[in-house]
């Protein structure tokens, strides 16, 4: 999925470099005509006029994640709510809703990150109504029994097992941990287990969290492709305007800084490489300042397979398999996670003391001017590359609704891109890539 634009490719990077092409600071970033508009209930729809006969992407985001899991014991909701709102209605029983998504010949499903949820469908544009009849019901009238609600705990707890038989899952849970004290990032987006697991025994609990969240002023309809904007909104009315709002607004704590550097070594019970996580606290997303997109520069510059890191730690040493670093889009301050698996493990000391180094580096030598622009070109063409389809387009805009409610944000936080000095990627290195502000977590085999 697109998070933003700390995510882009090699290939863009050499296309711009052997064509000489430069991005002007004067193109919107996203160019494509919108309409929007607000229903009573504080609902908000969002139309994107796109170039694709036949075909619409309709998304609904929810501005909910496991950032508003904010009570001891009950991590996972969100991402449960994601399973949950397919097991049906009063009207479209389970069974129902499914078959009449398969005559539609759509394609559709969820995803729940840290701060949102969204649910997608990309179908024939001649179905728009049935799309919208069919997502209206299950937000408005969503209906499971403590049998339907137990059934699909034990679902959840079967992905968490899944998921956490890859170690990088322990890790990455791990470093969550360590580096937060107070703030629900803490823990990740599938919930702790010992939470999972008590799961089916809070069936009010759930019914409290789906009318909580679940309310018009805490979502977007956002509709990309073949549409008409007059008949988008008399359907909206039609099928949304009964929809109540509601009035709860949780309270979520803000992380104290970080003091000193935490670290962790910790066991994986099968055979692995060792692993080892990096972590520093980031800034939070923002389309006003530019410490954020100057850390995504930044990170392209530090863990790009054309940075000096990487040919020298996984070309030239060859004690890395994978080496990556960035940090995700999100609603308040993220982590900037480097991710290394170290193919030596007698050389784990000496991959990060190497990466420490170059970060070190970053915070005193300046950026080459040409290699800034051509990072910062690359960055712009690989995103906007991607907005190649209703899909995607839907899925972008909806990232950026669901951080700031503005469909312009995305054209601003651009902007800032374009913008990014060699001083702000010293200083933005200087600011966060502190040894107080790091955690640093190893995991490696389990001592038979």
């Amino acid at each position: 999925m697109r998070r933003g634009p700390n995510q882009w490719c090699l290939l863009a990077l050499a296309w711009l470099v052997l064509s000489g092409v430069t991005a002007s600071s004067q193109e919107r970033i996203f160019p494509f005509p919108t309409t929007e508009f607000e229903l009573d209930n504080g609902l908000r729809v969002v139309g994107v006029d796109y170039d694709s006969p036949g075909i619409v992407a309709y998304y609904t985001v929810v501005r909910t994640g496991s950032r508003n899991e904010v009570e001891p014991g009950f991590s996972g909701y969100a991402h449960f709510f994601e399973h949950m709102m397919f097991r049906g209605t009063e009207k479209y029983p389970t069974d129902a809703y499914t078959d009449a998504v398969k005559r539609l010949g759509a394609d559709s499903n969820a995803f729940t990150t840290d701060d949102w949820t969204a649910y997608h469908t990309v179908a024939s544009a001649d179905a728009l109504e049935t799309i919208i009849d069919l997502e209206s019901d299950r937000f408005l009238n969503l209906d499971y029994s403590i049998d339907d609600y137990r059934t699909e705990a034990g679902a959840i707890l079967g992905e968490y097992n899944l998921n956490f038989s890859n170690p990088v899952a322990l890790l990455r849970e791990s470093v969550r941990d360590l580096a937060y004290t107070t703030h629900p990032y803490k823990h990740t987006t599938i919930g702790l287990l010992e939470d999972i697991q008590a799961m089916p025994e809070h069936y009010d609990y759930s019914v409290e969290f789906y009318d909580r969240y679940y309310r018009p002023e805490n979502c977007f309809i956002v509709v990309v492709g073949d549409f008409d904007p007059t008949e988008l909104e008399r359907l909206a009315e039609q099928y949304y305007g009964a929809w109540e709002p509601g009035d709860f607004e949780p309270t979520i704590s803000v992380e104290p800084p970080q003091t000193e550097e935490r670290t962790a070594e910790i066991t994986w019970p099968n055979p692995t490489l060792p692993w080892m996580t990096i972590a520093y606290h980031a800034p939070a997303f923002s389309d006003e300042t530019i410490d954020m997109p100057a850390m995504d520069v930044l990170s392209q510059l530090l863990f790009s397979q054309t940075s000096p890191l990487f040919q020298q730690l996984y070309l030239s040493d060859q004690v890395v398999d994978v080496l990556s670093g960035g940090a995700v889009d999100h609603r308040d301050p993220p982590l900037f996670e480097v991710l290394i698996r170290i193919t030596k493990p007698d050389q784990i000391d000496y991959v990060r003391d190497t990466v420490l180094a170059e970060i070190e580096r970053m915070k005193t030598e300046p950026v080459d001017p040409q290699l800034l622009a051509d990072t910062k070109s690359a960055m712009r063409y690989s995103f906007a590359s991607g907005l190649n389809s209703p899909g995607p387009i839907a899925e972008t805009l909806g990232h950026y609704l669901q951080l700031t409610g503005d469909p312009e944000t995305v054209n601003r936080v651009y902007e800032l891109y374009d913008q990014v000095t060699a001083d702000d990627i010293q200083a933005t290195a200087a600011r966060y890539f502190a040894e107080t502000n790091r955690t640093v977590v190893v995991l490696t085999q389990e001592a038979e």
